[in-house]
């Protein structure tokens, strides 16, 4: 395994749990009255740029966004893109 490899690996470890966080964040801030929201977006993209496992933990342990049907499909697609980065980085690294 090259040193890019494992920094690769490092990123999409720190991306997981700030993905994971941020749906525990978000889930929290959904029963607060009135409290700002993480967008559908953000959680899509930080699940793209390598934290989809991570969100994916955090859909079935927070219980989160895990009923909304088009938030599933938004998130099947970031799962393309991280699928797609991860052969990428794996090739090429």
């Amino acid at each position: 395994m090259s040193r890019w490899q494992e920094y690769y690996l490092g990123w999409v470890a720190l991306a997981s749990v700030g993905a994971f966080l941020l749906f525990g964040v978000d889930k929290w801030l959904a029963g607060r009255r009135g409290a700002g929201r993480i967008s559908e977006s953000a959680l899509c993209w930080t699940g793209a740029l390598g934290g989809w496992a991570g969100g994916l933990l955090g859909i079935l342990v927070f219980r989160h966004k895990s009923a909304k049907g088009t938030f599933q499909l938004k998130y099947a697609l970031a799962l393309v893109a991280w699928l797609l980065q991860a052969w990428a980085a794996w090739e090429w690294l």
